[in-house]
């Protein structure tokens, strides 16, 4: 969930004072990092997932407020916009039966959820995009009552200096002007954490980025924004222009954008990550901690304000150890529960078995190569072509299929997740690729049958989203 903080206006000692903090932290970390005094705790596995609130016409509810002070569960949030909540899961050691722990726990999580927004006369839906948005429902009288977003946004809107511009080609072409950050509420997605010990946490990141291409494609769920066809994972190209702010000197051209695919891997420390955000990220929320230094709270708050697709993070065992996450911000929610655990399954093998051959230096792939990859997945989903290993093209559909499942189920087993439950949740991505059919592809074909019918697609999406079964076997009228 967002950090939130308590000022709303700034000063330029603010942002001198904040600077010298995060200059003190990352010295800090960088120290910890040498002496090796950050936790190598085997991994641990945590998720969020983004959801919308709905009327009964399948319009957007801007009544989380209401909703999260009723609910009143520790695991559920704000997010930006008042038609979207945040429910979160506990961590969960990754061995053993991890994932079935992991689906039992939001299986009840989400019940309980939307048996809550039922109580209200709402419904509760998980997709990357809503298909019955509209542009003049992002405005500032629904974004969520909290300083963190309302500041943002004028740090965006200054820094910028001019309106945000999304322009997305697609199999339909999108262009349209907005005035405030709001653009970002219609992206909303399943947020996939990993704990990892420090000696191998740049190889996680590294092979969480190698991973991307084919998360995006199977996890597509977003191909309609405000009525187009666009990507199919519209999301992506989304969130990128709607904050669309680069680092010092360059404004929105700059050569480093706070929403990315990231500038390279991470070639000796996953503390590079963080001494590029000191260096070349201005900052835009200079709030001011009174804590020890050690507690990494304005190293922190910065870092929460750029948004790599795959993102370190600096938390805290419970004995007080820092430790590095690493946050896998690509795939979209849904389009089920059990779609869900089979993406976090597929996802926690496969970056398991390729963090650990680039540790003992294989799996080499330029980073040039996986950010075009992902960008080519997001586009055209399990139809593109991408570059893996060797220097030929070949469908990712395929490369999955044949190499990447194989890959995540070593590396479920490798990591001591139970036989029963690598089989049963990398079977749902299997049935996926055999059906061809993800969320985008069953949203693409039910418009193809019912032309501009959103609100029919969502209720029938609604629908099928409650009876659990994955989208694999969804049928479209």
């Amino acid at each position: 969930m967002g950090q939130e903080i308590q000022t709303t206006a700034y000063r330029e000692i603010d942002y001198r004072r904040f600077r010298q903090h995060l200059s003190t932290e990352t010295e800090l970390l960088a120290k910890m990092v040498r002496q090796k005094a950050i936790s190598e705790a085997l991994p641990v596995a945590g998720f969020e997932i983004e959801a919308w609130l709905l009327h009964d016409d399948m319009q957007p509810a801007s009544l989380n407020d209401a909703y999260l002070r009723t609910f009143n569960n520790p695991m559920a949030g704000p997010e930006l916009a008042k038609f979207n909540v945040e429910l979160n899961t506990p961590q969960q050691a990754l061995t053993a039966n991890a994932l079935s722990l992991m689906h039992q726990n939001l299986s009840a999580t989400w019940r309980l959820a939307e048996q809550h927004a039922r109580r209200m006369d709402l419904h509760l839906l998980m997709i990357g995009t809503l298909p019955t948005l509209r542009q003049h429902q992002l405005n500032l009288g629904n974004m969520s009552d909290m300083n963190r977003y309302r500041v943002l946004n004028q740090q965006v809107l200054e820094t910028r200096g001019k309106p945000i511009v999304l322009d997305i080609c697609g199999r339909e072409h999108l262009r349209v002007e907005h005035h405030d950050v709001m653009l970002e509420a219609a992206t909303t997605s399943f947020q996939l954490h990993i704990q990892c010990p420090l000696s191998v946490a740049h190889h996680v990141y590294n092979a969480s980025m190698q991973a991307s291409a084919a998360m995006v494609a199977l996890c597509a769920n977003a191909p309609y924004l405000f009525g187009k066809d666009l990507w199919a994972e519209t999301r992506i190209p989304m969130f990128e222009q709607a904050i669309a702010l680069g680092g010092y000197r360059g404004a929105a051209e700059g050569p480093l954008h706070r929403v990315s695919f990231g500038s390279d891997y991470a070639r000796q420390s996953i503390l590079e990550c963080f001494v590029e955000n000191l260096q070349h990220f201005p900052i835009l929320l200079p709030e001011s901690f009174d804590d020890d230094a050690a507690a990494f709270s304005h190293l922190r708050l910065h870092n929460g304000t750029i948004w790599r697709w795959n993102r370190p993070l600096v938390g805290f065992d419970e004995d007080g150890t820092p430790h590095i996450r690493i946050e896998h911000r690509v795939p979209a929610a849904g389009p089920t529960v059990l779609d869900t655990i089979a993406n976090a399954a597929f996802f926690y093998g496969l970056v398991k078995n390729l963090a650990d051959q680039r540790a003992e230096g294989q799996a080499d792939l330029p980073f040039s190569q996986a950010k075009d990859n992902f960008y080519q997945a997001a586009r055209h989903g399990l139809d593109c072509h991408v570059v893996w290993f060797s220097e030929h093209k070949q469908r990712l559909a395929a490369l999955i299929q044949n190499e990447l499942l194989p890959r995540a189920e070593t590396g479920l087993k490798s990591l001591g997740i139970s036989d029963d439950d690598a089989n049963s949740y990398l079977e749902v991505i299997r049935q996926r690729l055999a059906n061809q059919q993800t969320g985008s592809n069953w949203q693409r074909r039910f418009i193809k049958a019912n032309p501009g019918d959103f609100s029919g697609l969502t209720r029938l999406y609604l629908q099928l989203q409650r009876q659990g079964a994955e989208v694999a076997g969804w049928k479209a009228p």
